[in-house]
């Protein structure tokens, strides 16, 4: 290099000394612009990806060129997804909705997947490719659907629950499409059920082995860093236990989602699922939608723009066909009409998994490019009318029952009263509503105390009480009141303060370490707030004060009075001291 290269090297922006800077800040901006407009609009996230995707790639205005490092990257999405998939299939919610995740949604899975694979192989696809797609279009949009029931207050109905049922095997179905799909992208003279069985055997042991490990590691490693209190720590080790656990996978030859996926199945039974899970959602939601950003740089304007019509009738066509299917098989299992017909809506739509078995099989050469454009473009459209599918249910239900006048709102699951901390105090209000049977969900980041109290059958979670993601987790949305009892004044105002924020109808009851923090807490919008030092001092005066021979009744007139009108209590002279 001569000195005026070198010159003109060293005269480049420092920006250009970070890889791919430029793509980031790019994406950053449009994840920024996508989720606050379409945020507004009450439309999914996953189609201001996908369009941006669109008008910044190659066939748009050519701001991005280079797709496939961005790619490499995106994949993480469905790494952090299927880790976020394995934190919700607890075993207890396996068995809680046993029927009708293993019934139900077995046979909608089933089914669906083999009419779609039917049609596919009819124009003409591999058996092979038309399984696989007929998968792929089976799934729904949990996310999309679960917002929807959010919304609506429908989460713990019963259209919610068996919605809800049909979504989790599909979760649990999403594993073996993708140990599928591997297969399909093997050798071509390759035996596909003899590679299945080897991929199914290799997926058993990694199975056992993780599940194994992880039971007797990731929970210790997990309760040695929470006893630090550090959360950018417990951050750390999960992103460590997420990459690790998919990458030992991808060494043995399976998809690092796999590893991601039974990392979470590991982690859903502990005290630290739901810290976990906060923690996780950033990192998933912006590297999903990288993904999807990186489908959309994939997209041919012009080559959808020919087969707009036939898009527009695959996605009615999909739709129909899927809600059929899973409400004709939601009654046949013994839900109302009315159940069948809004579940069955709810789940006609196409879910994100799909475009991931698009891209796996495009990239395979499993699909010619101009159909697996047209096949992303039909699901990102089926994901855009989702929205208006519960208002088309509602229309239905009124039309075959005229007495139904919609949906009767419930609670998103039961009422209760949330703990912010369960030291002394937290333990003590706790047992008080026991006594009163008001159900109770407590927060505490003392992870031995955690588990101690999860031994004795108590509600108590790992967590961090200010951060309201996890506070919507442990029900804050549908909380009868909050009580913080925490012991840090800071942690304490923290609290408060994302109660009120996101939550500033709820009721709120502090404990307070003295007046000046009582009154600071009140200043937030505190209902009630007992200072510790005032109250102990209230009762100390108290029992003084009777055993002096002072009346009962005086006592506790002085001592109202006391709490109502002092504020700036006067020193006691020397003479009474």
């Amino acid at each position: 290099m001569d000195i005026a290269e070198t010159a003109n090297h060293a005269a480049e922006p420092a920006a250009h000394g970070v890889p791919m800077m430029d793509e980031g800040l790019l994406f950053l901006a449009v994840a920024v612009i996508c989720i606050l407009l379409l945020h507004r609009l009450r439309i999914s996230p996953v189609l201001g990806y996908l369009g941006a995707g669109l008008v910044l790639g190659p066939t748009g205005f050519g701001v991005v060129r280079e797709v496939e490092p961005i790619r490499a990257v995106a994949e993480l999405g469905v790494v952090f997804l299927l880790f976020l998939i394995g934190l919700e299939l607890s075993v207890d919610r396996l068995r809680a909705l046993g029927r009708w995740v293993f019934g139900l949604g077995t046979a909608q899975f089933l089914i669906t997947g083999g009419v779609v694979a039917t049609v596919a192989a009819a124009l003409g696809l591999s058996p092979a490719t038309a399984i696989l797609l007929g998968g792929g279009m089976a799934l729904s949009s949990t996310a999309v659907v679960v917002q929807l029931l959010i919304e609506r207050g429908e989460v713990a109905s019963p259209t919610g629950r068996t919605t809800f049922a049909v979504l989790l095997f599909q979760d649990l179905a999403v594993v073996p499409l993708l140990l599928f799909a591997a297969v399909l992208a093997g050798p071509p003279d390759q035996s596909i059920p003899l590679a299945m069985a080897l991929a199914l055997g290799k997926a058993a042991l990694a199975v056992v082995v993780i599940l194994l490990v992880g039971r007797f590691t990731m929970g210790r490693l997990l309760r040695m860093v929470a006893v630090t209190r550090s959360t950018e720590l417990f951050t750390a080790t999960s992103l460590l236990i997420v990459l690790g656990t998919g990458w030992a996978t991808g060494l043995g030859g399976l998809s690092m989602a796999l590893g991601a996926f039974l990392a979470g199945l590991v982690l859903a039974g502990t005290e630290f699922r739901h810290q976990a899970e906060t923690d996780m959602q950033p990192f998933k939601g912006l590297l999903l939608g990288l993904f999807f950003l990186s489908v959309g740089l994939g997209i041919d304007a012009a080559a959808i723009a020919d087969k707009i019509g036939w898009i527009v009738l695959g996605v009615f066509g999909l739709i129909l066909t899927k809600a059929l299917i899973a409400g004709g098989l939601a009654l046949a299992f013994g839900a109302t009409r009315e159940v069948a017909i809004r579940s069955g809506l709810l789940l006609g739509e196409v879910g994100e998994f799909a475009f991931v078995v698009i891209a796996t099989a495009a990239e395979q050469k499993l699909l010619d490019g101009e159909l697996s454009q047209a096949l992303v473009a039909t699901v990102g459209l089926s994901i855009a009318v989702t929205p208006f599918l519960p208002a088309l249910a509602d229309r239905l239900v009124r039309w075959v029952s005229p007495n139904v006048e919609g949906p009767v709102p419930e609670a998103l699951g039961e009422p209760h009263v949330l703990i912010a901390g369960f030291g002394r105090v937290g333990q003590t209000v706790a047992a008080l509503m026991a006594r009163q049977q008001v159900p109770v969900v407590a927060l505490d980041l003392n992870p031995d105390l955690v588990r101690e109290k999860r031994r004795e059958g108590l509600p108590v979670h790992y967590g961090d009480t200010a951060r309201h993601e996890l506070l919507k987790q442990m029900g804050a949305d549908h909380a009868l009141a909050a009580i913080i009892t925490l012991d840090d004044p800071l942690a304490a105002a923290r609290t408060v303060a994302a109660f009120r924020d996101h939550w500033p109808h709820l009721r709120l009851f502090a404990r307070a370490r003295d007046r000046e923090h009582a009154s600071n807490l009140l200043a937030m919008g505190v209902i009630a707030v007992v200072p510790e030092t005032f109250e102990s001092s209230l009762t100390l005066a108290r029992g003084a004060l009777e055993s002096l021979g002072v009346p009962s009744g005086a006592v506790d007139e002085l001592v109202q009075l006391y709490r109502e009108t002092d504020r700036n209590p006067p020193h006691p002279s020397g003479q009474h001291g």
